[in-house]
Formats: C-alpha cells, sequence, structure tokens
C-alpha cells in the first residue's frame, strides 16, 4: 500500500511541468488589481503607491494633504502604467476613519491589497498628544485606524480573495500598559510609539486566523530601521537606512507567492515579536476587545 500510494504521489510530481513550478514559485503581479495603502502621499507609503503602479495596480492614495495626495496620482498618471485616485481623511478622527472606509467600501467593490502604512512618531514630545476625543494621537493613528480598515473593509477583501492585509509594524515594541492605554500616567507618553507599533503585531496575530478563512491573509512587518523619511527626520533621529530599502523589503512580502498568515516579519523572514507581550492570548484578548469599543467597530 505505502509503495502505491508513494508511486501515485511521484507520478503527480513528475506531471508538474516546469512551467507550472516555475509559476508558483514567481511573485504575486498586481495588473488590474487595487491596492489601498494609507499615508501614501509621502516616504515609504508613496514609494508603496508608485511600485504598485509601476506594476499595473489601480492605487487608493490616502493622506490629509490633497495637493500631496494629487501630486502622487499626476506622477502614476504620467508614468502610463497602472492608475491611482486620491482620497483625503484625516486619522486622527475616528469616526473621520470610519467614513473613509464607507467610502472605500462603497467605491471598490473588490479590494486585493490593504497596506496600513500611516503613522506618527512623539518620541521627544514633552508630553502626551491627545485627538479631540481624549484618546493618545499615536494609538489612534498608527493603530486604531488600521484596525477600523482591516474589519470595515473584510468583505471587500474576501470578495477578492485570495487577498493580503499588510500592517506596517515595527521593531520599536512597549508592552500595553491595559491599566493606562491612554498613556496619562507621568511620564508615560514616551511609550506612545511602542505600544501603537506592538498593537498592530498583536492584532495581526489575533485577527489573521478568522481572516484567513475567509480568503484574506494578515501579516506584519518590520520595514527598515530608521527610514530617511520625513517623520524620522522630524523627531531628530539620524537615520541609519533608505526608504528605498523599505519599499523594496515591503514590496518582497506584497508579492511574494505565499506568506504565513499571522506572522511578524523582519527582513523578509518570519519573527519572533520584539516584545513578549505579543505571544500573550489574553493580551490579545483584551487588546481586541478594547479595540471594538473605542472604534465602535467589531
Amino acid at each position: 500500500m505505502r509503495i502505491l500510494l508513494a508511486a501515485v504521489v511521484l507520478s503527480l510530481l513528475l506531471a508538474l511541468s516546469p512551467q507550472a513550478i516555475r509559476a508558483a514559485d514567481a511573485p504575486l503581479s498586481y495588473a488590474g488589481k487595487t491596492a489601498l495603502v494609507t499615508g501614501s502621499t509621502d516616504g515609504l507609503g508613496r514609494e508603496l503607491a508608485l511600485a504598485l503602479a509601476a506594476d499595473g495596480a489601480h492605487v487608493i492614495v490616502h493622506g490629509r494633504n490633497a495637493a500631496r495626495g494629487q501630486a502622487v496620482v499626476d506622477e502614476i498618471t504620467r508614468a502610463g502604467k497602472g492608475s491611482a485616485r486620491f482620497i483625503a481623511a484625516d486619522f486622527s478622527s475616528l469616526q473621520a476613519t470610519r467614513e473613509f472606509a464607507d467610502t472605500i467600501a462603497r467605491d471598490y467593490p473588490r479590494l486585493d491589497l490593504l497596506v496600513n502604512n500611516a503613522g506618527i512618531a512623539f518620541n521627544n514630545a514633552p508630553a502626551r498628544s491627545a485627538n479631540a476625543d481624549g484618546y493618545e494621537l499615536q494609538f489612534v493613528v498608527n493603530y486604531l485606524a488600521g484596525w477600523i480598515l482591516a474589519n470595515r473593509l473584510l468583505p471587500n477583501l474576501e470578495a477578492a480573495a485570495p487577498s493580503r492585509v499588510v500592517n506596517i509594524a515595527s521593531g520599536s515594541a512597549a508592552a500595553i500598559d491595559f491599566d493606562d492605554v491612554m498613556l496619562e500616567k507621568p511620564d508615560a507618553h514616551h511609550r506612545g510609539y511602542g505600544q501603537s507599533k506592538l498593537a498592530q503585531v498583536m492584532m495581526t496575530m489575533a485577527l489573521a486566523p478568522a481572516f484567513a478563512g475567509r480568503g484574506v491573509t494578515m501579516i506584519s512587518l518590520h520595514p527598515a530601521t530608521l527610514m530617511d523619511t520625513t517623520m524620522v527626520k522630524g523627531i531628530g533621529i539620524p537615520p541609519r537606512t533608505t526608504v528605498a530599502e523599505g519599499r523594496d523589503h515591503v514590496m518582497g512580502l506584497v508579492t511574494a507567492p505565499t506568506l504565513q498568515a499571522g506572522a511578524y516579519y523582519e527582513q523578509g523572514q518570519p519573527a519572533t515579536p520584539r516584545d513578549p507581550q505579543a505571544t500573550d492570548p489574553q493580551a490579545r484578548a483584551r487588546l481586541v476587545a478594547l479595540s471594538a469599543e473605542l472604534t465602535g467597530v467589531p
């Protein structure tokens, strides 16, 4: 029986043509597909939008500044490959983010790729920053906005399955103090960026199984350390890498033939998250419950 089974397996392998094997290993193409890249009027997001359009994608460009957004759209149009549309939204407002998600859901029934890239950092700020609702601003922009988009746009992603959600996290990580998520304790604001990025990793690990069951692969990743972006320059830290390096790393994963759902990636490979809280199922469950409560998006 075992010999017969082995013979059947061998015959199936031999039946696979070299062309079929190469096709299975080939990078994904986004030609004719739709991709949403948040925070894509500058820095890493802009480079990702241009790269996806160069591959033939229709790219939804997002940002707050209409002039910069239109400039990205115009550059893509001049290149003559792919297409783009700019839709503005201020992610410091959860209501504005929900409305943005509703616009995407209405106008794009099929969404092949969501890249949650928009982010801010206040590493050297003297005190916490908050939005109009009193929520810590980095947690809102870097994390809760992505939570809203991934969950609100899941039906659109499922309609285009197999599709992907790529969360641009970071090697910077700070455990979430669930008794002070909004960082109101003295000097707690210094943890703001790190906890927002760890939250992205934890969200990915928590949501990925259910998303995978609907044909949507979700991962998180560290693109590159201290790229020469406007954000890094603004906080006064000398860059160590370039935006081009980060773009190439992200695009390598965006177009990878296969990905490990729920994984956190560094240098193109699944890696152990920088803070052990990420692997704590109870902490992830608390984060999921809190995120649904804060955003009104389960």
